[in-house]
């Protein structure tokens, strides 16, 4: 993947993760118990796509939006909460394809209040290839408390646009 700058809309989902951590996944998916989506939090992310191999991308990322994050044994009113993340996305398929579904796996801290913590995104995506100029991203993941006192279990799905940074290099 040539170099790229992204713009994201994304969700928070902390009432899933939590109906699954208190009962089980088979019994979340079978009362169909999952959040609607007033119950997400809405944020927007840039992010920085490159690639390092043929089946490999690096995502850097900045988001940020305003939410009740439930920390273990605190309770709070919406306050802004900024995320940095670093990962990598293993792709199943090569660039020359137009859709390209991956795996995603990285690090991610985040600032709430005057709170910091850390977690562990892993997720699912796919990426629709326009030409090797433009890329509609689009994917899901887990995020893993790595600090407990600081951090939650939470869902992030996330829906952007991408573009190319630099002009493609034309083989004569």
């Amino acid at each position: 993947m040539q170099p790229a700058i992204g713009i994201s809309f994304f969700l928070n989902d902390f009432a899933t993760p939590d109906r699954i951590r208190t009962t089980s996944l088979s019994q979340v998916l079978a009362d169909k118990k999952f959040a609607k989506l007033k119950q997400m939090a809405p944020g927007l992310s840039i992010s920085y796509f490159k690639g390092l191999a043929d089946h490999v991308d690096f995502v850097g990322s900045l988001g940020g939006s305003f939410v009740s994050y439930p920390m273990p044994g605190r309770s709070f009113s919406d306050n802004f909460l900024m995320e940095a993340s670093a990962q990598v996305n293993l792709k199943m398929t090569t660039e020359q394809y137009w859709i390209q579904p991956y795996i995603i796996a990285g690090v991610a801290g985040h600032k709430y209040r005057s709170y910091y913590g850390a977690t562990l995104p892993l997720g699912l995506g796919m990426k629709i290839n326009f030409f090797d100029e433009a890329h509609l991203i689009i994917s899901s993941t887990y995020r893993v408390p790595v600090t407990t006192e600081t951090a939650n279990y939470s869902f992030q799905h996330s829906i952007g646009i991408a573009g190319s940074i630099l002009k493609k290099k034309i083989n004569q």
